[in-house]
Protein backbone atom coordinates (compact mmCIF):
# COMPACT_ATOMS: atom_id res chain seq x y z
CA UNK A 1 0.00 0.00 0.00
CA UNK A 2 2.36 2.77 1.12
CA UNK A 3 5.90 2.93 0.36
CA UNK A 4 7.17 3.64 4.26
CA UNK A 5 5.80 2.99 7.49
CA UNK A 6 4.66 5.76 8.29
CA UNK A 7 1.94 8.28 6.33
CA UNK A 8 1.44 11.93 7.48
CA UNK A 9 -1.54 12.58 8.95
CA UNK A 10 -1.79 15.95 6.87
CA UNK A 11 -1.69 13.68 3.97
CA UNK A 12 -4.17 11.24 5.30
CA UNK A 13 -6.89 13.81 5.93
CA UNK A 14 -6.38 15.39 2.09
CA UNK A 15 -7.45 11.79 0.82
CA UNK A 16 -10.95 12.16 1.56
CA UNK A 17 -11.13 15.84 -0.45
CA UNK A 18 -9.23 14.07 -3.51
CA UNK A 19 -12.27 11.58 -3.14
CA UNK A 20 -14.82 13.75 -2.83
CA UNK A 21 -13.25 15.79 -6.51
CA UNK A 22 -12.85 12.60 -7.81
CA UNK A 23 -16.25 11.15 -7.21
CA UNK A 24 -17.67 14.56 -9.03
CA UNK A 25 -15.38 14.53 -11.97
CA UNK A 26 -16.54 10.95 -12.76
CA UNK A 27 -20.61 11.79 -12.24
CA UNK A 28 -19.18 14.19 -15.18
CA UNK A 29 -18.11 12.27 -17.30
CA UNK A 30 -14.31 12.96 -16.62
CA UNK A 31 -12.32 9.61 -17.47
CA UNK A 32 -8.77 11.20 -17.22
CA UNK A 33 -7.09 14.40 -15.41
CA UNK A 34 -3.16 15.66 -15.30
CA UNK A 35 -1.96 16.54 -11.80
CA UNK A 36 -1.99 19.83 -13.43
CA UNK A 37 -5.71 20.11 -13.70
CA UNK A 38 -6.75 18.38 -10.83
CA UNK A 39 -4.64 21.13 -8.49
CA UNK A 40 -6.68 23.91 -10.45
CA UNK A 41 -9.68 22.02 -9.26
CA UNK A 42 -8.08 21.85 -6.22
CA UNK A 43 -6.20 24.65 -5.00
CA UNK A 44 -3.36 22.61 -4.74
CA UNK A 45 0.32 22.43 -6.37
CA UNK A 46 0.45 19.44 -8.77
CA UNK A 47 3.60 18.91 -7.12
CA UNK A 48 1.54 18.31 -3.59
CA UNK A 49 -0.94 16.39 -5.42
CA UNK A 50 1.72 13.69 -6.93
CA UNK A 51 3.75 13.91 -3.37
CA UNK A 52 0.74 12.93 -1.30
CA UNK A 53 -0.34 10.06 -3.76
CA UNK A 54 3.03 8.43 -4.14
CA UNK A 55 2.55 7.82 0.03
CA UNK A 56 0.56 5.59 -1.15
CA UNK A 57 2.70 3.86 -4.11
CA UNK A 58 1.03 6.46 -7.09
CA UNK A 59 -1.39 5.99 -9.60
CA UNK A 60 -0.73 7.95 -12.95
CA UNK A 61 1.96 7.84 -15.34
CA UNK A 62 3.88 10.88 -16.35
CA UNK A 63 2.60 12.82 -19.31
CA UNK A 64 -0.88 10.64 -19.49
CA UNK A 65 -2.60 11.83 -15.76
CA UNK A 66 -4.69 9.89 -13.70
CA UNK A 67 -7.29 7.91 -14.84
CA UNK A 68 -10.19 9.19 -12.61
CA UNK A 69 -12.41 6.29 -12.34
CA UNK A 70 -9.36 4.00 -10.91
CA UNK A 71 -7.60 6.45 -8.77
CA UNK A 72 -11.61 7.15 -6.98
CA UNK A 73 -11.59 3.34 -6.43
CA UNK A 74 -8.04 3.17 -4.87
CA UNK A 75 -8.07 6.20 -2.46
CA UNK A 76 -11.74 4.63 -1.66
CA UNK A 77 -10.13 0.94 -0.46
CA UNK A 78 -7.10 3.38 0.80
CA UNK A 79 -9.70 4.92 3.23
CA UNK A 80 -11.79 1.42 3.64
CA UNK A 81 -15.05 2.50 1.70
CA UNK A 82 -14.73 -0.94 0.29
CA UNK A 83 -15.84 -2.65 3.48
CA UNK A 84 -18.72 -0.90 5.63
CA UNK A 85 -18.33 -0.32 9.50
CA UNK A 86 -21.32 -1.53 11.76
CA UNK A 87 -22.13 1.35 13.48
CA UNK A 88 -24.38 3.06 16.67
CA UNK A 89 -25.37 6.35 17.18
CA UNK A 90 -25.73 7.43 20.82
CA UNK A 91 -27.42 10.42 21.45
CA UNK A 92 -31.13 11.42 19.14
CA UNK A 93 -30.90 14.76 19.82
CA UNK A 94 -30.86 17.93 18.01
CA UNK A 95 -27.67 17.02 16.39
CA UNK A 96 -27.79 13.18 16.51
CA UNK A 97 -30.78 13.56 14.84
CA UNK A 98 -29.33 15.78 12.16
CA UNK A 99 -26.45 13.69 11.43
CA UNK A 100 -28.10 10.51 11.01
CA UNK A 101 -30.92 12.31 9.13
CA UNK A 102 -28.30 13.83 6.49
CA UNK A 103 -24.86 11.98 6.48
CA UNK A 104 -24.75 9.85 3.40
CA UNK A 105 -23.21 7.04 5.78
CA UNK A 106 -22.96 3.92 3.33
CA UNK A 107 -20.97 6.11 1.02
CA UNK A 108 -18.59 6.72 4.12
CA UNK A 109 -18.01 3.43 4.93
CA UNK A 110 -20.41 3.44 7.75
CA UNK A 111 -23.50 1.09 8.21
CA UNK A 112 -26.24 2.72 10.74
CA UNK A 113 -26.99 -0.23 12.53
CA UNK A 114 -28.97 1.20 15.96
CA UNK A 115 -29.90 4.88 17.86
CA UNK A 116 -29.61 5.05 21.04
CA UNK A 117 -30.74 8.00 24.32
CA UNK A 118 -31.11 7.70 27.58
CA UNK A 119 -34.40 10.36 27.37
CA UNK A 120 -37.64 8.89 27.45
CA UNK A 121 -39.80 11.82 25.53
CA UNK A 122 -37.15 10.01 22.53
CA UNK A 123 -37.32 6.55 23.20
CA UNK A 124 -39.58 5.02 21.00
CA UNK A 125 -39.46 7.74 18.36
CA UNK A 126 -38.45 6.95 15.10
CA UNK A 127 -35.06 8.41 13.05
CA UNK A 128 -33.24 8.00 9.27
CA UNK A 129 -36.23 5.31 9.34
CA UNK A 130 -35.13 3.81 12.45
CA UNK A 131 -36.57 3.65 16.15
CA UNK A 132 -34.70 4.65 18.78
CA UNK A 133 -33.41 2.47 21.76
CA UNK A 134 -33.03 3.24 25.25
CA UNK A 135 -29.01 2.70 26.07
CA UNK A 136 -29.95 -0.04 28.12
CA UNK A 137 -29.64 -2.05 24.99
CA UNK A 138 -26.55 -1.10 23.92
CA UNK A 139 -25.36 -4.03 25.02
CA UNK A 140 -27.57 -6.43 22.97
CA UNK A 141 -27.39 -4.83 20.03
CA UNK A 142 -23.49 -4.19 19.41
CA UNK A 143 -23.37 -7.66 20.75
CA UNK A 144 -25.91 -9.39 17.96
CA UNK A 145 -24.55 -6.22 15.24
CA UNK A 146 -20.55 -6.48 16.11
CA UNK A 147 -20.73 -2.46 16.22
CA UNK A 148 -17.45 -2.12 15.27
CA UNK A 149 -17.73 2.40 15.68
CA UNK A 150 -19.81 5.03 18.05
CA UNK A 151 -20.77 8.20 17.11
CA UNK A 152 -21.34 10.21 20.23
CA UNK A 153 -23.96 13.31 20.50
CA UNK A 154 -24.20 13.06 23.82
CA UNK A 155 -23.21 15.62 26.63
CA UNK A 156 -19.87 15.24 27.78
CA UNK A 157 -20.92 14.13 31.22
CA UNK A 158 -22.95 10.99 29.90
CA UNK A 159 -20.01 10.03 28.01
CA UNK A 160 -17.41 8.46 30.06
CA UNK A 161 -19.97 5.73 31.45
CA UNK A 162 -20.77 5.44 27.81
CA UNK A 163 -17.36 5.28 26.36
CA UNK A 164 -16.67 2.07 28.96
CA UNK A 165 -19.53 0.20 27.74
CA UNK A 166 -18.48 0.61 24.51
CA UNK A 167 -15.32 -0.14 24.65
CA UNK A 168 -15.84 -3.56 26.54
CA UNK A 169 -18.20 -4.46 24.07
CA UNK A 170 -15.39 -4.32 21.16
CA UNK A 171 -15.90 -0.62 19.80
CA UNK A 172 -12.66 1.08 18.55
CA UNK A 173 -13.94 3.56 16.65
CA UNK A 174 -15.37 7.04 17.76
CA UNK A 175 -16.75 9.84 16.26
CA UNK A 176 -16.71 11.97 18.49
CA UNK A 177 -19.05 15.21 18.92
CA UNK A 178 -19.12 15.03 23.18
CA UNK A 179 -16.13 17.15 23.95
CA UNK A 180 -15.35 14.35 26.07
CA UNK A 181 -11.44 13.39 25.95
CA UNK A 182 -11.33 9.04 25.34
CA UNK A 183 -8.22 7.23 26.35
CA UNK A 184 -7.04 6.03 23.84
CA UNK A 185 -2.80 4.70 24.84
CA UNK A 186 -4.66 2.47 27.06
CA UNK A 187 -7.67 1.57 25.06
CA UNK A 188 -6.23 1.19 21.77
CA UNK A 189 -9.82 2.97 20.36
CA UNK A 190 -9.08 5.87 17.61
CA UNK A 191 -10.93 8.70 18.11
CA UNK A 192 -11.82 11.43 15.19
CA UNK A 193 -13.12 14.18 17.64
CA UNK A 194 -15.23 17.08 16.14
CA UNK A 195 -14.99 20.74 18.01
CA UNK A 196 -17.71 22.88 15.99
CA UNK A 197 -17.12 25.46 18.05
CA UNK A 198 -13.13 25.56 17.31
CA UNK A 199 -13.94 25.73 13.61
CA UNK A 200 -15.68 28.49 14.19
CA UNK A 201 -13.18 30.48 16.61
CA UNK A 202 -10.76 29.83 13.31
CA UNK A 203 -12.70 31.11 11.38
CA UNK A 204 -13.33 34.13 13.84
CA UNK A 205 -9.37 34.19 13.91
CA UNK A 206 -9.03 34.56 9.99
CA UNK A 207 -11.78 37.53 9.68
CA UNK A 208 -9.91 39.26 12.60
CA UNK A 209 -6.16 39.14 10.87
CA UNK A 210 -7.63 40.10 7.43
CA UNK A 211 -9.06 43.44 8.95
CA UNK A 212 -5.60 44.02 10.74
CA UNK A 213 -4.05 43.63 7.31
CA UNK A 214 -6.72 46.36 5.49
Amino acid sequence: MAKGDYISMSVVRRLPRYYRFLYDLKENGVTRISSRELSQRMGLTASQIRQDLNCFGGFGQQGYGYMVEQLYDEIGRILGMDRLANTVLLGAGNMGRAIANHMDFEHRGIRLVGIFDGSPELIGTTVRGMEVLSTDRLEEVCNAQKAEVAILCIPKEAAPQLVDRLLKLGVRGFWNFSHYDIPTQETGAVVENVHLGDSLMTLSYQLKKDRIME
